[in-house]
């Protein structure tokens, strides 16, 4: 069945499309180690639903760290060439993509006026290097990430404005789906007024994240309807 109107759907990736066994906390812990000797900055607070530079500003305040825009830069390179060795390491059982994702995935790429995109914290680099382990990167023809901007909302308006470009549709004409896993998820999605859908892969329950205001919630993507509240308009 068509959309009634061009959608774009933007999947979030550490705990939605995929979990990965905490590659990249491990990777940023060793980062802030090897230039700054505190393997701890992290440790404090929840990386959850932050974007990248977030993340790393945040850490850096809290060890005492100007975070200038090239120590933050810096940060992030280190970050990436440790993130490419974590992931290259980590076991099978440990890093995988979540239930009923690929086939979601590759359902909506099926679909004629349905734009598959990506609305991530990550930056693009990262991003790469977490969903080539898993096969399945180069599903996603673009997307909004943690280096396009460091806002969250933000990052997921600049993925909705690529994907209604893809589509060749004005932006205010399309159906926004965000799909994520955490509360910072549903409240980027509401920010640019798009639809949320909720999994509960993540540290958040269905419920809790329908509490946050997503539209809809479901344990993963084998549950009942949960194709249906993606590609159908409603």
């Amino acid at each position: 069945m068509r959309p009634m109107r061009p959608t774009v759907l933007l999947f979030d990736i550490d705990g939605t499309l995929v979990t990965t066994g905490g590659a990249g906390r491990r990777s940023i812990a060793r980062a802030f180690e090897k230039l700054y000797r505190r393997p701890d900055a992290c440790s404090s607070f929840s990386l959850s639903g932050m974007t990248d530079r977030a993340i790393v500003r945040k850490a850096m305040g809290i060890i005492g760290v100007e975070p200038r825009p090239e120590a933050i830069d810096e940060l992030l390179a280190t970050y990436l060439g440790l993130l490419a060795e974590e992931v290259k390491q980590a076991v099978d059982h440990e890093y995988f993509v979540h239930a009923g994702m690929r086939e979601a995935v590759l359902e909506a790429r099926g679909r004629s006026g349905v734009a598959v995109g990506i609305g991530t914290g990550n930056v693009r680099e990262g991003a790469r290097i977490k969903l080539e382990r898993v096969g399945i990167y180069e599903q996603f023809a673009f997307g909004g990430f943690g280096c396009d901007h460091e806002d969250r909302v933000e990052l997921i308006r600049h993925g909705a404005s690529c994907g209604a470009k893809l589509l060749d549709a004005p932006l205010q004409e399309c159906r926004v789906v965000v799909i994520g896993d955490t509360p910072k998820d549903v409240a980027a999605a509401k920010g640019i007024g798009a639809l949320c859908i909720g999994v509960g892969t993540g540290q958040f329950t269905p419920q809790a994240l329908l509490e946050a205001g997503a539209d809809f919630a479901f344990s993963d993507f084998t549950a009942r309807g949960a194709i249906d509240a993606l590609l159908q308009d409603r």
